[in-house]
Order: structure tokens, then sequence, then C-alpha cells
């Protein structure tokens, strides 16, 4: 059964709303439990900086110790894990709502684009199972918003259903990027082909 995202108000979403923050969370997403001195050295940060903004997203519900690796001097920090869900918070009429889920989304868009530039740039190095299973593509539909967000679901729902997951031997820490949107300027443009497909590995 896929978990249901945890709804992000709109003073967490604000919390959130910083730049480095949105990077410290993806990180945590993408690689795993870090330091705040790691985090510093991968993101080009003070540990200071990065410890100071931890704790604001640990205030917030974002990230938590990870206990089990801790061991008094170092603190190891962890995504407090689930899906969570910005819309109502960035459409709420409150005063900054939507300024911060702006810079939320569009840093969270920029990590994702900046992760896969990272495996493009380093693709000749990767084992060749690994770059003939990775998968990059898009498929043009045509949708009603009902429909999109129908689409939507049910492509988070396998997601949720692998993450549950146990790892198989040999598993690496996988990038899955899904994004669904209308295209601007489309509206009068001919008919699209139903179900056509641009694909490349």
């Amino acid at each position: 059964m896929a978990e249901v995202a945890r709804r992000i108000g709109v003073e967490a979403l604000k919390a959130l709303a910083h730049p480095l923050r949105v990077r410290i969370f993806s990180e945590l997403t993408s690689l795993g439990p870090a330091t705040a001195s790691a985090l510093a050295a991968r993101l080009g940060e003070s540990s200071g900086s990065t410890s100071y903004h931890l704790r604001q997203l640990e205030k917030h519900g974002y990230v938590r110790e990870d206990p089990e690796r801790g061991n008094g001097r170092d603190r190891w920090w962890e995504r407090v894990p689930g899906p969570i869900e910005l819309a109502d918070a960035v459409f709420d009429a409150a005063p900054g709502a939507r300024e911060a889920g702006d810079l939320v989304e569009r840093e969270f868009i920029d990590n994702e684009n900046r992760r896969f530039a990272a495996y493009w740039a380093a693709r000749s190095s990767q084992p060749e199972e690994w770059v003939r299973a990775a998968q990059t593509g898009s498929a043009a539909l045509r949708l009603t918003p009902a429909e999109l967000e129908e689409l939507g679901a049910e492509v988070w729902a396998v997601f949720e259903r692998w993450r549950q997951r146990e790892p198989a031997e040999g598993a690496r820490r996988v990038d899955l990027q899904f994004r669904g949107f209308p295209v601007v300027g489309a509206e009068g443009a001919a008919e699209a082909v139903p179900g056509s497909r641009e694909e490349g590995s």
C-alpha cells in the first residue's frame, strides 16, 4: 500500500524555502545519511552553516538525527522517511506562501537537473549494465487536469511500491524523476500523436 504523503503547512514550507536547505534535504534524500561536515564538503559550505540549517530542518520535521550512526562526536542526519506534499501550502492565501513554494520547487528542479547532469557526465565510466538500465525519455499525451492528476497518482504509487522493497544484492541508490505538466504554447497546436514517446539512454 502506498504511503500517504505528509502535508506540509505554510510555516514549514517557509522554513524549507532557502536554497541551501533544499540542497541539504535533496542530498539526504538521494545519497542517504551524512554528517554536517560531509554535507559541507559536498556542497562547498562551512560545517557551521550546514549544522545550522540541519537544525532548522529538524525543527520542522524534514530531517532527524540517525542515532545508530552517531558516536558522540559526529552527529549523523537522515531525511525523515516518507513522501511530502507541498501543494496545499503553496496555494495557501497566507502572505509569502506562493513565493516560498516557487523557491522550493525551483530548487528541487535545479537539484534534479544537477544530479542527472552529474550522471550524464560520468556515464562513460559507469558499468555498462547500469548505463543500459538507465531510463530517460518523455511521452506526449492529451489529458484533462483530472486525468493528469490520476496518472500522477498511479506513477507515484508504483514508485512507492518499489521503495518499500528490500534492496537486492548489488543495488545502488537510483534517482527516479517524474514530471507531468501542460505544454505552454501548445493550446492551439495540432493534436499530438497519442502515446508518442521519445527515448534515449
